[in-house]
């Protein structure tokens, strides 16, 4: 929970920062892309490639290509069809994924699992209240590609760990980073605009910031955090980006925001994260 907590503090930052100075005015695809790029380098040092399989390499490249690469495909085609506050909104789905798949390929349906992670997202939405227009079906099928592929992910790396001896992440995580390069690389290739790149040293500051930390740093912990944590509490952790994000826009930027809702909502979450403990406490002495 310490990694999920830290990493859900520095997304909090991250999505103001994108919002204030990125939106808008550089191009999506290529930010996404250089976020990757940035990360793949920082962690190309430390890729042994004798100690990683050939098996893990490629799984490493799937889960990477999937969680980061076809997820911003979804995400940022999004943006064309919705508003930002319904994307906002339509990804509060994601722990109810997470939970969903995990008892998928578990092959056994976990009910208290997919009840705290529909708690968590009813949490979510009284934060995110947003109206929605009538032409949204697309845009919504778009967003829920984004959470089924950014669940998908977390899902098979936590389950990674137990279906091959996994030498330390940090020597084969490049390898992660490296499948969503290729993806995002060819999104950008494709769909991008380079007349809307950085042009100013903040923009580019701010690449560099969320390549190294966000991304980076951010995705490796993320996923690491996974490993250790259970599935109920990393369904709910997904959703408790939602109030943090809004609070830290709320102090540094001074952007307005129902705080009542934010509080109401804030609750619940804390509620699923609680009722889950004790779900998990009394489950302990039964196994």
């Amino acid at each position: 929970m310490y990694y999920l907590s830290f990493v859900t503090l520095v997304w909090a930052f991250s999505f103001s920062l994108i919002g204030v100075y990125l939106a808008g005015q550089v191009d999506s695809w290529f930010a996404a892309f250089s976020r990757v790029a940035i990360a793949f380098l920082v962690f190309l040092p430390f890729t042994k490639l004798s100690n990683v399989s050939a098996r893990i390499a490629l799984t490493l490249m799937a889960i990477g290509a999937i969680q980061i690469g076809l997820m911003y495909g979804f995400y940022y085609h999004s943006f064309l069809y919705l508003s930002v506050p319904e994307v906002l909104l339509f990804t509060v789905m994601t722990p109810v994924y997470i939970t969903v798949i995990n008892d998928l390929l578990e092959k056994k349906l976990q009910l208290h699992y997919l009840f705290v992670a529909l708690l968590a997202t009813a949490g979510a939405i009284t934060i995110r209240q947003a109206s929605i227009n009538e032409d949204f079906w697309f845009g919504l099928l778009l967003v829920q590609g984004a959470n089924l592929c950014f669940a998908l992910g977390q899902v098979l790396y936590k389950r990674l760990p137990t279906q091959a001896p996994l030498p330390p992440q940090h020597t084969c995580f490049g390898f992660f980073f490296l499948g969503a390069l290729i993806v995002s690389g060819l999104s950008y290739a494709l769909l991008g605009n380079s007349e809307k790149l950085p042009t100013t040293e903040l923009q580019w500051g701010i690449l560099i910031y969320l390549g190294l930390i966000a991304s980076g740093l951010g995705y490796f912990l993320w996923n690491k955090g996974a490993t250790l944590v259970s599935v109920g509490n990393l369904a709910i952790m997904n959703n408790v980006l939602i109030p943090a994000g809004v609070l830290v826009n709320i102090i540094i930027w001074n952007r307005q925001a129902d705080l009542l809702s934010l509080s109401l909502g804030s609750s619940i979450i804390c509620a699923a994260l609680f009722i889950n403990y004790f779900f998990e406490k009394n489950a302990a002495p039964q196994k």
